[in-house]
């Protein structure tokens, strides 16, 4: 429950303040200009949230045709989408921290706020697949061999541990192939 509360909270407060701060732009600057403002700030904040995710989707592209893992640019595609809406979103103040996120310098501060605090929860709630920590062979904490690292192999090391093959007990098969009957080896 103190989510929610922070939640509503923060729901309630970012438009307050937002709203606060349109008004004593307004008094200083005139309301036709601070409008215009608003407006341009949506617009230039549009175009820049656009030219970003393409920078982000070729890095992306680049990460994955080298076999790596694309977690940081996975992560700015998200802030770019809250960037987005923040910079779409009327107000000076929201505005400001959209531009904050769409630019790369300082994007690299909320990414590693996202990978330092928001990650480890997520991980915690849903077992791994956040950050790619997943068992896929057995269960974890093991049960009698059946679970254990899951990198370990089929079952969390069902085999002998002293190389790479595993016991397949009464589960072997033997296959052969018509090829091999022909002798055109």
């Amino acid at each position: 429950m103190p989510r929610f509360r922070s939640v509503f909270l923060a729901l309630l407060v970012v438009p307050l303040v937002d709203a606060v701060f349109l008004v004593f732009v307004a008094g200083e600057l005139g309301w036709q200009l601070t409008v215009a403002l608003v407006v341009l700030t949506a617009l230039l904040g549009t175009l820049f949230v656009r030219a970003e995710g393409r920078a982000t989707l070729s890095r992306l592209q680049a990460s994955v045709a080298r076999g790596d893992p694309p977690t940081n640019e996975l992560v700015d595609g998200g802030l770019l989408i809250a960037a987005g809406a923040f910079l779409l979103t009327p107000g000076l103040v929201t505005d400001a921290l959209g531009f904050l996120i769409v630019i790369p310098v300082t994007r690299v501060a909320f990414r590693w706020g996202v990978k330092r605090y928001v990650t480890p929860k997520l991980d915690a709630k849903t077992g791994g697949f956040v950050s790619g920590n997943v068992y896929t062979f057995g269960f974890p904490g093991g049960d009698g061999g059946a679970g254990g690292d899951p990198r370990s192999g089929f079952g969390g090391g069902a085999g002998d541990g002293d190389d790479d093959t595993i016991n397949l007990g009464d589960d072997a098969y033997d296959v052969s192939f018509e090829d091999d009957a022909d002798g055109d080896q």
